[in-house]
């Protein structure tokens, strides 16, 4: 497989980045791309989450978390109610729709303005939270773990991630096998008539990746921004950073920035983070020194 290559770009990345402006039409809410590099807010309404289990696992903690995120800058709020940390124990679709559906109701009902993902690869809970007002699909698995995920956006009409991850970090050619993964999950979406302005891809950072695998592909993000999707880049406080500096998840502030400039400056159109506030600070720097 020939890997997706484009000129040099500004701080000496190919110019993945510039494939114009779009828009991500969220159901009844749009987010402009191709401009500024939007932030996506992390809420975790888990008792065990990796960096912030329990601290907003009630439906008013939730929300007004979500409130705040939104005046420190967050122009989506991603709600996850199952831990994706390594060795996490999977509960119920049913257990993870109570954990969500009252977040989204209740954030819908209070008049949050931004759009609402929801984390999933389970279409039962999928299909709740759309019924119950979110306005993205966010699938760690890519649409692979079940089809229906496919379906269910192309019949809402909703905008999907798509992220890559593997069971076992075990590759042929490891840059050529991710983009090759990542092509077989636009496939997927796109046999089921999602339409391919509603894709975006997530490199999938600390997923199905060794830590080599995760600093070697933070050095090519353009191979995957040089596809044509909108990429979403997730390091928020993960254990690439915590193994590199020395320090816990909720330690990790500095090594989050230099990733998101970095993501920023090979393309990547929304970084999903905790700490929104500097985050969005962190963008809006890069942002303001990109040469377009």
């Amino acid at each position: 497989m020939q890997l997706p290559s484009a000129g040099n770009g500004s701080f000496g990345f190919p110019a993945s980045r510039y494939i114009g402006k779009r828009t991500l039409k969220c159901r009844n809410v749009e987010l402009a791309l191709g401009g500024r590099t939007l932030i996506m807010g992390i809420l975790n309404v888990t008792p065990d989450s990796f960096s912030d289990g329990g601290n907003f696992n009630s439906v008013g903690k939730a929300v007004e978390r979500a409130f705040t995120m939104v005046e420190e800058g967050a122009d989506i709020i991603d709600i996850g109610g199952e831990s994706t940390r390594p060795g996490f124990a999977q509960v119920s679709p049913q257990e993870e729709s109570d954990r969500v559906i009252p977040v989204i109701r209740a954030l819908t009902e209070a008049g949050l303005t931004v759009p609402i993902s929801i984390d999933t690869y389970k279409p039962e809970v999928a299909r709740g939270a759309l019924e119950a007002g979110a306005h993205i699909l966010n699938d760690i698995w890519g649409l692979k773990h079940d089809l229906e995920m496919a379906r269910l956006a192309a019949e809402y009409d909703c905008p999907v991630i798509v992220m890559h991850n593997r069971p076992e970090p075990v590759y042929d050619h490891f840059e050529t096998d991710v983009v090759a993964d990542l092509m077989e999950s636009i496939s997927i979406a796109q046999s089921a008539g999602v339409r391919d302005e509603q894709i975006v891809l997530d490199p999938g950072i600390g997923f199905g990746k060794t830590y080599e695998h995760n600093l070697q592909l933070m050095n090519r993000l353009h191979l995957i921004t040089a596809l044509g999707f909108p990429v979403l880049l997730g390091t928020s406080r993960k254990s690439m950073i915590q193994k590199t500096l020395g320090v816990p998840a909720a330690d990790a502030l500095e090594g989050t920035a230099a990733t998101v400039a970095l993501g920023a400056a090979q393309g990547c159109a929304i970084m999903r983070v905790h700490d929104v506030k500097a985050m969005k600070r962190v963008a809006l720097m890069t942002d303001a020194m990109i040469i377009r």
